[in-house]
């Protein structure tokens, strides 16, 4: 059986006093990665997302949130875009010798997280699948999708260069 790893991308929003707090489909997004942990029993979960703020990171607080079997929970708190997700975690896979990650997202995330992580986690020999939990989109979460398409192939570039640097910017 292949080594096995879950890889847990944040989305935060800001709240009425100002700091950023992991969305409600991004709740759901842990939800599902502890499920599927009970399920698959990796080897490993990683959170990945950053605090724009200074305050906790999404991944930070997507790990307070794990209600999940105990595994190997590691953090990944600086990546800000999709591209530095799959750019930053590959290293930690790499490290841990996983052969498959499973990356798991809000449901409108999952298409542009595909783009990223297929290209990026391939070039290394790491298999991808992904996953997101049934979470009805907001509005404001497809039109940030479909924005988002309009800078990808720069943001690739970038993260391809970023790992060929063998650094991440802090």
């Amino acid at each position: 059986m292949a080594s096995l790893a879950l890889v847990v991308l944040g989305s935060s929003r800001r709240d009425r006093a100002g700091a950023y707090r992991i969305s409600r489909a991004c709740r759901r997004v842990v939800a599902r990665a502890a499920e599927m942990a009970e399920e698959l029993e990796p080897r490993v979960a990683v959170f990945s997302g950053w605090s724009p703020n200074g305050g906790a990171s999404e991944a930070e607080q997507m790990q307070n949130l794990w209600r999940g079997p105990e595994v190997e929970l590691v953090l990944e708190p600086t990546a800000s875009t999709t591209a530095e997700n799959a750019a930053r975690t590959l290293p930690l896979l790499l490290d841990r010798q996983i052969e498959h990650a499973v990356v798991i997202c809000a449901p409108p995330h999952v298409y542009r997280a595909r783009w990223f992580f297929r290209r990026l986690y391939a070039a290394h020999g790491i298999r991808t699948s992904f996953e997101a939990p049934r979470v009805v989109p907001t509005p404001s979460a497809v039109i940030w999708e479909l924005g988002a398409l309009t800078v990808r192939s720069r943001q690739l570039r970038a993260a391809e260069e970023e790992l060929k640097r063998g650094q991440r910017q802090p």
